[in-house]
């Protein structure tokens, strides 16, 4: 079964009212299984625009994914971050399929 991720862009604008809401994420993430692949990082924009943090999370699967988003304390969350930051967040199936090595 597919992995699911979250994948985020960030530009934060105030960091100490922001840090609440980062704290609080970590027992949700637990809750649902959540583990962050990247946070935050170096990185190269490459192509197109750009938000000054990038944060990927795996989830067991795509249904996760979306349940940990939709849940109340998330939910609650987003309330904290919002007036500190502006945020692009998709969330996505992950592939399993054949890849490039192994044909």
């Amino acid at each position: 079964m597919a992995k699911g991720y979250w994948i985020g862009r960030v530009d934060v604008n105030n960091e100490e009212g922001y840090k609440p809401y980062a704290v609080a994420n970590g027992p949700i993430f637990k809750k649902w299984g959540g583990r962050f692949v990247v946070r935050g990082g170096k990185f190269t924009t490459v192509e197109g625009g750009s938000r000054n943090r990038n944060v990927v999370i795996e989830f067991p699967d795509y249904q996760t994914a979306i349940a940990c988003y939709n849940s109340p304390e998330y939910q609650a969350n987003i309330k904290v971050r919002q007036p500190h930051s502006i945020a692009d967040l998709i969330i996505i199936e992950g592939y399993d399929g054949p890849q490039p090595q192994d044909g």
